[in-house]
Parts: C-alpha cells; sequence; structure tokens
C-alpha cells in the first residue's frame, strides 16, 4: 500500500507532517514583515506554547512526525544533501554557498536551511548590504500545509505563488522524494512553462471533497493556469474527475486560500464564509468535468454547496462566525474561522477565539471540548460522535492561517 492515501479530507487521520514555529519567526522585523507575507511579527513565545496544544493533541491521536526531523534524516546523504543545497543556492542566486553549507553537519545544515543562513560581511559590498540572511529564514514554513499536497496516491509540490516560499516546496519534495517512510513520485510542473504570476498554487487551496471531486482557489495564491496544471494531472487518472474551482476576493489577505472560506467537516456537512459561498456576489464558481482524459464541460454554476449536492454530495453548512451578524462572520473569518482540520468525519480542531463559529456548530450537534481536557485524560473521544477541539489561537492566527493551514496529512483511510 502506498505511503500516500488521501482521497478525502475528513477520513480517519493515519499520518501527518508539522512544521513548529521556530527562530525563523523572530527573525522577521517591522522593516521585513511585508517581504515575508505577514502584516504584524509574532511572539515566538507565545505561538509556541499554542502551537505545543496542537502537536500534543495530534501525537495523541495520530502518527505525527516534524519536517525538521525528517529533514535532518535525509540530509545524512551526502548525495541527497548535495541536490538539496546546490538546488536551494542556485534559486536563491547564491551559489558561493554551496561549499560552506555542503561542510555542515545534517543538524546545522537542517537548521540554516530553515531558519536563515547569515549574511557573512566579510567584503565590502555584504558589510553595505541591509540584507541580515545570504538564504533568507523560511517565516511561513509552520504554515506546512502549502508547499505540498497529498492527492490521491501523488504528491502535488506547490509552485508557490512568492519566492520567498520557494526553499519550502524544495524541502517537502526531497523529503517525499527520497525519506524511506516515503519515497513517492512527486508531481510539480516545469519551472520553465511560465512565470509564477502566470502559473502558481499552493496547497491551501485545494480540498479533496471526494475521490473524484477536488476544489480548488482562484486567487492571489493560486492562478488559472495553476489550475489547469491540477486539471492535466486528474485527467492522467482516466476517469471521470470533478473540479470546482471558488473565486477569491484579492483582498483583504484573509482569503489568501480556499481553505479561509471553506472547510469540509463530514461526509455530510461543510463550514462555509457565507457572504462569499452562499450569498449572491460578484465571485464565479466553476465546475470542470473531466472524462477519459479530456476536459469535457467547463461551466458557471451557482455555490459550491448546490454544485457539490449535484455530484452526490449533500453537505449542511455550517456558518463561520454565525448566522446573525455580518461583522461577526468578517472578524472570525480574519481570524481563521472557517478554517477547520479533520481528524475524522465529523472530529474536528480549530482556534477557541471564534466562539460564534463555534456555537453554530454546537447547535449542529458537535461537543466543543478544550485541548487540555483530552491531554489531562478528562475526556474519552471514544464515546463522542461529534466534537471540535479548541486550541488556543490569539497568536498563530495573527500569522493568517489556521489548523488546516498548519497540518499536512500524507494518509487518512477511504
Amino acid at each position: 500500500m502506498s505511503a500516500i492515501q488521501v482521497y478525502t479530507e475528513t477520513g480517519e487521520l493515519e499520518g501527518v507532517l508539522l512544521h513548529p514555529p521556530g527562530p525563523e519567526v523572530e527573525n522577521m522585523t517591522p522593516k521585513n514583515a511585508e517581504r515575508a507575507l505577514y502584516s504584524d511579527i509574532l511572539n515566538l513565545s507565545v505561538a509556541r506554547r499554542e502551537y505545543n496544544q496542537l502537536e500534543c493533541l495530534l501525537q495523541h491521536l495520530t502518527p505525527t512526525f516534524r519536517i525538521m526531523d525528517l529533514l535532518k534524516d535525509i540530509l545524512r546523504s551526502s548525495e541527497i544533501r548535495e541536490k538539496i543545497v546546490k538546488k536551494a543556492c542556485y534559486q536563491e542566486g547564491q551559489p558561493k554557498l554551496i561549499d560552506r553549507l555542503l561542510d555542515l553537519n545534517e543538524k546545522v545544515l537542517a537548521k540554516q536551511l530553515v531558519q536563515g543562513v547569515p549574511l557573512e560581511r566579510n567584503t565590502l559590498t555584504a558589510y553595505l548590504s541591509n540584507e541580515h540572511y545570504s538564504l533568507r529564514p523560511l517565516h511561513n514554513f509552520f504554515f506546512a500545509r502549502d508547499a505540498s499536497v497529498a492527492l490521491g496516491d501523488r504528491v502535488l509540490i506547490s509552485r508557490m505563488a512568492n519566492r520567498v516560499r520557494d526553499r519550502e516546496a524544495l524541502i517537502m519534495q526531497a523529503i517525499f522524494n527520497y525519506h524511506p517512510r516515503f519515497r513517492v513520485q512527486t508531481v510539480h510542473p516545469d519551472e520553465g512553462l511560465a512565470s509564477r504570476d502566470i502559473l502558481s498554487f499552493e496547497g491551501g487551496d485545494l480540498l479533496v471533497a471526494a475521490e473524484n471531486i477536488t476544489l480548488v482557489g482562484l486567487g492571489t495564491r493560486t492562478t488559472s493556469r495553476g489550475i489547469d496544471f491540477l486539471v492535466k494531472m486528474l485527467s492522467e487518472r482516466k476517469e471521470k474527475q470533478h473540479l470546482l474551482i471558488q473565486e477569491l476576493p484579492s483582498t483583504p489577505e484573509s482569503f489568501i486560500h480556499l481553505d479561509m472560506t471553506f472547510t469540509l467537516l463530514d461526509h455530510d456537512s461543510c463550514m462555509v464564509y457565507e457572504p462569499l459561498i452562499l450569498k449572491s456576489n460578484k465571485y464565479q464558481t466553476i465546475q470542470i468535468d473531466i472524462d477519459n482524459g479530456k476536459v469535457v464541460s467547463i461551466r458557471n454554476v451557482e455555490n459550491l454547496v448546490k454544485a457539490l449536492k449535484e455530484l452526490g454530495m449533500d453537505l449542511k453548512p455550517s456558518f463561520c462566525g454565525g448566522e446573525k451578524d455580518t461583522v461577526t462572520q468578517e472578524r472570525e473569518q480574519w481570524h481563521s474561522g472557517a478554517n477547520f482540520f479533520a481528524l475524522g468525519p465529523g472530529k474536528l480542531i480549530g482556534y477557541n477565539r471564534n466562539v460564534h463559529t463555534l456555537e453554530n456548530l454546537h447547535q449542529s450537534g458537535y461537543e466543543i471540548i478544550g485541548s487540555k481536557d483530552v491531554l489531562n485524560g478528562k475526556v474519552e473521544l471514544s464515546t463522542i460522535n461529534k466534537y471540535v477541539l479548541t486550541i488556543d489561537g490569539a497568536e498563530l492566527s495573527r500569522g493568517g492561517g489556521g489548523v488546516r493551514c498548519m497540518t499536512m496529512p500524507y494518509k487518512r483511510k477511504r
């Protein structure tokens, strides 16, 4: 059986990759925050405490692996180390770093590839530079969802919309290609095909609704050419496939990916940001049907929920921010209120700060449970049919993502 198996968003989780926020988050200042794709800088100690709740929950419930540990494992091979270092340095215009990095042991090298390679000020140009790093820190890497995504038994490596994240995709591709736990053939577009403003896609925009239904966001991070590449990949299955595309607003930045407005909760339910997903607006929803390796239909549909019903998935929506107040909906969407991660059908993790969203889920039969009660043994989850496990998210949410953004599942029960 393949190490990779994701045919649904809500199948029982059997393996997930994580990257806890580290010093790379602190290696950011107000001057470079925007370049690092942040609107603010995070307090690492608080973010770590919050993230620890998520990691401990997942370790308690499913096989969990840290990306940094997997990276160290593969860097023990001198051949793999050379491939990664050379590609990273050439991608980022720093070939002079290659020998210096190859001299490092796997632990130090892994840290520098993620946390950044400090700039040596041994020339006048370097001395006068405003940069602090030759290879910049990967400030966004704790959002492990974006750089790769499991689709069926394959891993699609993202073509990141911003060059500051290219090394994330490079690391994830190396892990899936070379680590003995996986060794799967990854899929990645030829970088010569087009510039990234024409062809890009990121994992937060892709949702696996069913074996033959994929959802994707069309916005600032995933372009139409990126979706065309996904269509080509799905066409290789030589069976009927349906792709539902939701156009996303370019502002505010909380609409960065589809999973900030829509996530699947169970076989028969979903979480929606109602103003975009269900109400009439200018953003298109498009359906592409593929049969026998060819696109047979492209057409506009009313919305994701109705289109999924037509395809046999009759989903009851729950509402980010509740149903009563648009201001509350906007506030909780901003803080990743629609961004839930499924441990299994009807078994979710999300932020505890989005109280109106959680109340709406409670009204739909979900029990709301704090992470500490699970970890302290006060709650026996096997006796509860539907639940939301909550973690603190006051600091993590300021990074611009939720629990789904921070998890990269690679195996689920079908």
